[in-house]
């Protein structure tokens, strides 16, 4: 069962944590004071350091349970284990430092050397991450090839229950086992994917007897939830883990923000982690930045390409053309001139097309390798962009496509950007505006300022060229 597994696991991992942590601890005592690499530093003996173990290694696992750093690698993913296994040292550094002030009238904890401290904390917390995603390859490995698999049983035939099978099929590594679905409107041995009918949830107290279930789904359509609390009440008298799998999640967010009114939960329809001030703060501060240090960078390419459209086509260098931005507020976004000058009223309803007749040949480079959208370097200064965000649509479209797309406006939550999540995943031009908005949806409702610098990186690898610029 993986119920012993994970717990054989955990005492392993703890096992590995703490001989991590101690060789950590004395790479850098070996590296800052005994290898001659920044002199002759302290005059402590070594018995002393290494008696330091004794409270540094259980403080750390301590500190690693905390921060959650024992729960199942199905569940945490590595950017959020990074992020925890960062605090945990982060907090761990500040107490040892606490301890070393404080104590500082002990000849001992006075001599104590702080770049001993400083560099454990930077090498245990490569050495720790390093260990963990070694321990994260070798559990996909053995789950892949179905060692350490997890079975799990499905209550309630619907949409939620078909998409968790389509996950778990194209993830064999997250190592689970659907054993089948227990449904009241589909017939015994109906079949999806593999996965069968196998009884109806009148049977899961029999199912549960067995005690061959590592964990129980209930995916019931939204039809059938009168029978919810009944079917949980039953599972949780078995000590089986048991998980609700909405059928909804077309209307609510993947990670819904909860609140707690005097014990009633109440769950926010749409999580905007931009909405808070310092998330807004922290992120108007890189565009600024960014966009200083892009202009610098990009400037002799921006001034080649100023000097070519003025060379080879009649009109003004810088293209601008209304969109919709924060808050639906209007803006005018700013383009290289990359076709014949129009009328407005000829082209703000048109899209691009192949072998467009009005664009210029230089034009066809600049759209291709998106050096047109330089300029809107400056719509970032102005405040009316972000360097990462939903791409602005212009007037008419945005009418258009809040009509026809579900949830379509909500990306107006947050400034628009000059890259995306949508655009690095290649939903650029020419392509489906419901896949477009499901990135953006998602980039919205999971934002980070890591994730920005993700797509930022990913822009340069993915988002320049682009295939799909007519």
């Amino acid at each position: 069962m993986i119920k012993d597994n994970q717990k054989r696991l955990n005492r392993l991992h703890v096992a590995l944590d703490a001989l991590v942590i101690a060789a950590s601890y004395i790479f850098s005592w070996f590296i800052t004071l005994q290898s001659g690499l920044f002199g002759t530093v302290g005059v402590l003996p070594t018995w002393f350091y290494m008696r330091a173990l004794l409270l540094i290694v259980p403080g750390y696992l301590l500190l690693y349970m905390v921060f959650h750093l024992y729960t199942p690698k199905r569940v945490q993913g590595r950017r959020l284990e990074f992020a925890n296994i960062c605090k945990a040292n982060i907090i761990g550094l500040f107490l040892l430092g606490t301890v070393l002030y404080l104590g500082r009238k002990n000849p001992y904890l006075r001599e104590f050397s702080s770049r001993l401290v400083v560099g454990f904390f930077f090498a245990n917390i490569v050495a720790v991450t390093l260990e963990r995603n070694l321990i994260r390859l070798a559990l996909r490995s053995m789950r892949a090839r179905g060692y350490n698999q997890k079975h799990v049983l499905l209550v309630g035939y619907s949409r939620a229950a078909e998409s968790y099978i389509d996950r778990v099929i194209v993830n064999p590594e997250w190592g689970y086992r659907i054993r089948g679905i227990l449904d009241d409107h589909r017939e015994r041995g109906f079949e999806y994917r593999g996965v069968r009918v196998i009884g109806s949830p009148s049977d899961l107290k029999t199912i549960l007897e067995w005690n061959v279930l590592d964990e129980i789904a209930i995916t019931l359509s939204i039809a059938e939830y009168g029978v919810l609390e009944q079917l949980v009440a039953e599972c949780e008298k078995s000590g089986v883990h048991t998980k609700f799998i909405p059928d909804y999640n077309n209307i609510i967010p993947t990670k819904p923000y909860t609140e707690d009114l005097l014990g009633l939960p109440v769950i926010n329809i749409r999580r905007v982690p931009l909405s808070d001030g310092l998330n807004v703060a922290v992120k108007r501060v890189v565009d600024v930045l960014g966009a200083v240090v892009a202009l610098i960078l990009f400037s002799p390419i921006m001034l080649v390409t100023a000097a070519i459209i003025k060379l080879t086509s009649p009109g003004p260098l810088i293209y601008s053309q209304e969109r919709v931005g924060l808050h639906n507020r209007p803006f005018r976004m700013y383009k290289f001139r990359s076709m014949e000058v129009q009328e407005p009223e000829t082209e703000k309803g048109k899209w691009t097309t192949p072998h467009d007749p009005r664009v210029t040949p230089i034009g066809k480079i600049i759209r291709k390798t998106s050096i047109d959208e330089m300029p809107q370097l400056f719509n970032v200064l102005m405040g009316d962009m972000s360097l990462v965000g939903p791409r602005p649509e212009r007037p008419f479209f945005v009418e258009r496509f809040k009509e026809e797309i579900p949830r379509y406006m909500i990306k107006h939550q947050v400034r628009p950007g000059i890259t995306g999540w949508a655009q690095v995943k290649g939903y650029r031009g020419d392509t489906s505006i419901v896949k477009r908005i499901e990135h953006d949806l998602y980039y919205i409702e999971n934002w980070t300022l890591g994730f920005d610098f993700k797509i930022l990186f990913l822009t340069f690898f993915k988002g320049f060229i682009n295939k799909n610029a007519y």
